[in-house]
């Protein structure tokens, strides 16, 4: 195995397993802890700059800055819990730019996953007078109308936005494994 496929395995590795971990996580006890995503993020971010330098480096802070600024106006409207928010962040720092792809994966996934929940629930008027409530609150970022979609309100459907996050960089990692063998053949 050369240098460069050993280097991209350990990341891509560390990233499955801390986003297989979160997801188990948060499917058991709906919460993704500190203690998991803090150091994820530090080590994804070392890891990075450690195997593939500054170019790397760059790429993993970029991704973290990425996720985290697109996905900050949800947590705070509490329509996304902050331990979703940091696995993301960390996420991107194993993946760097390439998590732009696994957030939107992650993000029609918890989508998909809501919809079931939906319809099995039977709350589609509900769901979308909220989705009209955070769409007009993300797009003016007036926060305080929101409070009828936040996580603290126990009417609402919850999904573990962990266990979407995980099957998606699952399928990201098969997909790109798939491509290379595929190219590898032709």
């Amino acid at each position: 195995m050369d240098s460069g496929l050993w280097k991209e395995a350990l990341i891509s590795a560390s990233a499955l397993v801390l986003a297989g971990w979160a997801g188990w996580l948060d499917w058991r006890i709906r919460k993704i802890p500190n203690w998991l995503t803090v150091p994820g993020l530090v080590v994804g971010v070392t890891l990075s700059a450690v195997l593939g330098r500054w170019p790397a480096a760059r790429s993993s802070l970029e991704g973290v800055a990425i996720c985290l600024g697109v996905l900050l106006p949800f947590v705070l409207m509490r329509a996304l819990g902050a331990g979703d928010w940091k696995l993301m962040g960390a996420l991107g720092a194993f993946l760097g730019l390439r998590v732009l792809i696994v957030l939107l994966g992650t993000i029609l996934i918890a989508g998909l996953m809501s919809l079931v929940e939906v319809i099995r629930q039977r709350k589609m008027r509900e769901t979308l007078k909220n989705l009209l409530v955070l769409s007009l609150a993300y797009s003016t970022f007036h926060v305080n109308n929101a409070s009828a979609i936040s996580l603290d309100n126990p009417r609402l459907l919850k999904i573990p936005f962990g266990v979407a996050a995980a099957l998606s960089t699952g399928l990201f990692f098969v997909v790109m494994f798939a491509l290379r063998f595929y190219y590898k053949l032709g």
